[in-house]
């Protein structure tokens, strides 16, 4: 069965995340968003550890989770009976949280660099956080930051758990990344040294897409995935993945991704990369974006305030892209690029604001209509709309199928903007309404 997947998120214990991301709420946004598997996010933190182990419980024993007491069938859209009874089950949740390492490896500048850590059962996930909670402090944040190697800590997990899976998130941004510009890395194996064969997998990061990852060769063995590191309810899926599942379990979905199962993999849902926050290279505070060419002119220094400028991800890729941008690996497989449901809603109503009251009223009727939001962004047929909502909205969804859209990259931690409609349209679209 085809299952959606992200396994990459926080909990309201990691900074800058939001107070309401509890397990209750993560499984009750994700039947709205369509989210069948999602990451725990932050098992390391002891108190979020607490809770994980008070109100999940195994399924089957196959190393996944449920909410105890879940309400297993909350029906919700116009879909057929095959369709409706999916979005009944409860959410599963996986074992999975992301960590900084911040070491020196003999260099002259430290490396910074997050992982994420996937844990097949409780037990594993305990020995791990007992190890680290000695040796480190796991106690002040989500993500914890710890003084150790990448290659000491994919050791320290195997050494517990044979299959803990343990790959580098959002590979290219800056500041945090294997790949980073600031603290990275040229190659995996100069990261990962002798563990680098126990690495199977990579997280593209919002800033980056499938295609541009595919221009460095190094990278085709490895499994592509796509999370959404999600700081809020509303972001959680921006960034998945699609598998065909059938056991529903840790170790079928360690196969798939140590295995590069394409038969499995089905295809993976992405950001726009340009609406990433790191896409372009700039100063945010100068005002300053460029794409590589210009940063390459300017010889990466920032005009206005004359320090280097913050290398983003187009350009770190090009820097170490040995492949042109129309390649297509045989190991590859598809993707789809979205925009928010919320997003579009906002646009089209000319509201600022994806959480103002008319945008909610609006994607509670949709969701209530036709199911979960990622159901309606690449599958529902826009003709069942007609009617249903204003047309703008379904003219909305339908440009974002087909990527016609205009976008203002994102720099120096300043996320892209994303237009759909002209101003005129916009005009035009406060006067339309639904035809009942």
């Amino acid at each position: 069965m085809k299952q959606i997947l992200d396994l990459h998120i926080h909990s309201k214990y990691s900074r800058a995340c939001s107070g309401q991301l509890t397990l209750e709420n993560i499984d009750a946004a994700c039947r709205v968003k369509g989210i069948d598997v999602i990451a725990t996010g932050d098992f390391t933190y002891p108190q979020w550890f607490e809770a994980i182990k008070n109100e999940l419980e195994e399924i089957n024993g196959g190393g996944l989770y449920q909410r105890r007491n879940a309400i297993s069938c909350v029906p919700i859209g116009e879909q057929d009976k095959n369709l409706n009874a999916k979005y009944c089950v409860p959410t599963k949740f996986i074992l999975s949280t992301e960590v900084a390492l911040i070491y020196k490896d003999g260099g002259p500048h430290a490396r910074r660099i997050h992982l994420v850590i996937m844990a097949p059962n409780i037990e594993a996930a305990g020995k791990l956080n007992n190890y680290l909670d000695k040796n480190f402090n796991i106690r002040s944040d989500g993500r914890p930051i710890l003084g150790m190697s990448a290659p000491d800590l994919v050791k320290t997990c195997l050494d517990i758990h044979p299959q803990f899976l343990i790959y580098p998130a959002h590979i290219w941004t800056p500041w945090f990344s294997v790949f980073g510009s600031k603290s990275g890395f040229d190659k995996m194996e100069e990261c990962f040294r002798e563990q680098t064969k126990n690495i199977y997998a990579y997280e593209t990061g919002l800033s980056s897409d499938p295609e541009m990852n595919w221009r460095l060769s190094a990278l085709d063995n490895l499994t592509l995935l796509s999370n959404s590191d999600a700081h809020s309810l509303a972001n959680l899926g921006r960034e998945c993945n699609v598998f065909d599942l059938n056991d529903f379990s840790y170790q079928e979905i360690y196969g798939i991704i140590k295995n590069k199962d394409l038969k499995k993999i089905v295809k993976t849902i992405e950001f726009y990369p340009e609406e990433g926050m790191y896409h372009y290279d700039g100063h945010l505070t100068c005002g300053i974006s460029f794409m590589p060419s210009e940063t390459k002119k300017h010889k990466g220094i920032c005009p206005v305030c004359k320090k280097p400028l913050t290398i983003g991800v187009l350009n770190r890729v090009e820097e170490l892209a040995d492949r042109p941008s129309d390649i297509i690996p045989k190991k590859s497989y598809p993707f789809v690029k979205l925009v928010e449901l919320d997003k579009i809603i906002a646009e089209a109503l000319g509201v600022k604001s994806r959480s103002s009251t008319k945008v909610k009223a609006e994607y509670d009727k949709l969701i209530k209509n036709f199911g979960p939001e990622l159901f309606i962004l690449m599958d529902l047929p826009l003709d069942k709309l007609a009617g249903r909502t204003l047309p703008l909205i379904a003219e909305g969804i339908k440009r974002v199928r087909e990527g016609k859209l205009a976008i203002k990259p994102g720099f120096d931690g300043q996320y892209g903007e994303i237009k759909i409609f002209t101003t005129a349209e916009k005009l035009q679209g406060k006067t339309q309404k639904p035809l009942f």
